[in-house]
């Protein structure tokens, strides 16, 4: 063998018997590793298996209990991100460490030189910054304030940091669940590139298809144990759903029905733009019992603006609003709950959930005010901690239990007591906002099937997502929202998924075609 296939054969990166336990709960259970140089290794795993743990080990933001790693054949200290930076490890989280009102470049430089540094290097740092976009296909403007970039541009910067710290190992947590289908074909260009010139990747994925085509290897993860690793080229989507969940994993079945009342509809209704992102443009919308309405949109087009005015964040400022017949008198958050609306919201950490209540106390959020929880003004815990298991053991939420603090659980597990929340009420609408957004393939089975179970007893059923597949496969009409607009309704199978991608282009609406 060459020194040059030597080279590309070398392990960069070795972890070895970790293990990570948090209070109850065994997070990783002697899991063992390699990476190989040029090499992409996606990390599987159902919600909570023990994956986003192992990667922030070996970044150091956590410190393994037992085990050890390795990075170019040298110990590296556990507990400390210095010394992974310096090792040459970068990572990318799936909620973006950035600050909003500074620019790109300063966002990049942050952490890398002191502050009274003279100059600070910044004509240099700049040239340097162009020159890895240039050379990795990551378009980025450095003087662009960061608040004001995409979803997919940020993610570009969050990148640009690593490389520009000379990062020679990866980690990508989820980098493609707040994406739209062109900006994960951009990564995937960018990261070939990478590959190609030596890096080595960790890919957290719970995209199959996506895991397919990138990565070298597959290591899959279960209850925070190591349960098998599969050359890509060897595997199917099948056998990796199967080695995630243990079983074999069946989408929801969905029939067809006839819709049934109108219990919310939008008549030419417009809101006011918040900053750059539009309100609603004129919309005519109608959730009727027993139907789920799909939106399909890129991101920042419009549905921040529908999912608040369905959830009594704001009212609109023409057009009418009207609730099974009848327009509200006074539209607020709490008008809405009585109105029968149950959200599933768009962020589950910001506006879902507050970290550090329990599940009990998150569980009766927006219902702790009545009955059964509240009685003559006195909160009754015990009716809320049975409120909260039942959530739990109906939804199948993976935790200690009722009194655990809700930050303590995955991201599937979190939206799975939101889930239950939701729809434990019988509500008459439900705003399904983003509802499987960064879930594993048994998860989003499982979502699925609850909207699928609420839509057959009668709730109408609002379904904003970004995965044009899950509009198409769920929805028994579709709009597209672009730009504040909403497209004309769309019966279901009326339109292929290109059609549909250039409605979301805005080509739908050049000729001024669309609801208004």
């Amino acid at each position: 063998m060459t020194e040059a296939q030597e080279g590309a054969q070398a392990t960069v990166l070795r972890l070895d018997g970790i293990t990570k336990r948090f209070g109850q709960v065994l997070a990783n259970d002697s899991v063992s590793l390699a990476l190989k140089r040029g090499e992409v290794v996606a990390l599987l795993g159902e919600n909570g298996a023990g994956k986003t743990t192992l990667m922030h080990i070996l970044f150091g933001h956590y410190a393994a209990d037992a085990g050890r790693i390795e990075v170019f054949g040298e110990a590296l200290p556990p507990g400390n991100p210095r010394a992974a930076l310096d090792a040459g490890v970068g990572m990318v989280h799936q909620h973006f460490t950035l600050a909003e009102n500074l620019s790109v470049l300063d966002n990049i430089l942050l952490g890398t030189r002191p502050l009274w540094a003279p100059g600070l290097g910044r004509a240099a740092a700049r040239a340097r910054v162009v020159q890895l976009a240039r050379d990795f296909g990551l378009a980025v403007v450095p003087e662009h304030r960061v608040g004001n970039l995409s979803v997919g541009e940020k993610q570009r910067v969050e990148i640009l940091k690593a490389l520009y710290r000379d990062a020679r190992i990866l980690i990508l947590d989820e980098p493609t669940a707040v994406l739209t289908p062109q900006e994960t074909e951009d990564l995937f260009a960018t990261l070939r590139k990478m590959v190609a010139k030596g890096l080595s990747v960790v890919f957290i994925s719970h995209k199959l298809h996506e895991v397919l085509a990138i990565s070298n290897r597959v290591v899959v993860l279960r209850h925070g144990r190591l349960v098998g690793e599969v050359e890509t080229a060897r595997t199917d989507r099948a056998q990796l759903a199967g080695m995630m969940v243990g079983a074999e994993v069946r989408a929801p079945e969905r029939r067809d029905s006839a819709p049934g009342v109108a219990l919310l509809t939008l008549a030419a209704v417009s809101t006011a733009d918040r900053g750059s992102a539009p309100g609603l443009k004129g919309a005519d919308l109608e959730l009727r019992a027993g139907q789920i309405v799909g939106l399909a949109g890129v991101s920042g087009n419009g549905q921040g603006a529908l999912a608040s005015l369905l959830a009594g964040l704001e009212a609109p400022i023409a057009g009418e609003m009207r609730l099974a017949g009848a327009a509200p008198r006074r539209w607020s958050p709490r008008a809405a709950m009585r109105a029968g609306i149950a959200r599933i919201p768009e962020d589950r950490h910001a506006t879902g959930t507050i970290a550090d209540f329990t599940l009990t106390e998150n569980a009766i959020l927006e219902s702790y005010a009545r009955a059964p929880f509240s009685r003559r003004g006195w909160m009754d815990w015990r009716a809320a901690r049975d409120f909260a298991a039942r959530l739990i053991a109906r939804y199948d939420v993976r935790c200690p239990g009722p009194e655990t603090r809700i930050r303590l659980l995955s991201g599937g597990n979190m939206q799975k007591l939101i889930l239950g929340r939701a729809l434990e009420g019988a509500p008459r609408v439900i705003l399904a906002n983003q509802p499987v957004r960064g879930l594993d393939i048994g998860a989003i089975a499982f979502v699925h099937g609850q909207l699928l179970e609420a839509r057959a007893r009668g709730a109408a059923i609002l379904l904003i997502s970004e995965d044009l597949d899950e509009v198409m496969a769920l929805s028994d009409v579709i709009h597209v929202i672009y730009e504040g607009r909403l497209s004309p309704v769309f019966a279901r199978a009326e339109k292929s998924a290109a059609e549909l991608g250039e409605w979301m282009a805005g080509g739908g609406f050049a000729d001024g075609a669309h609801a208004a």
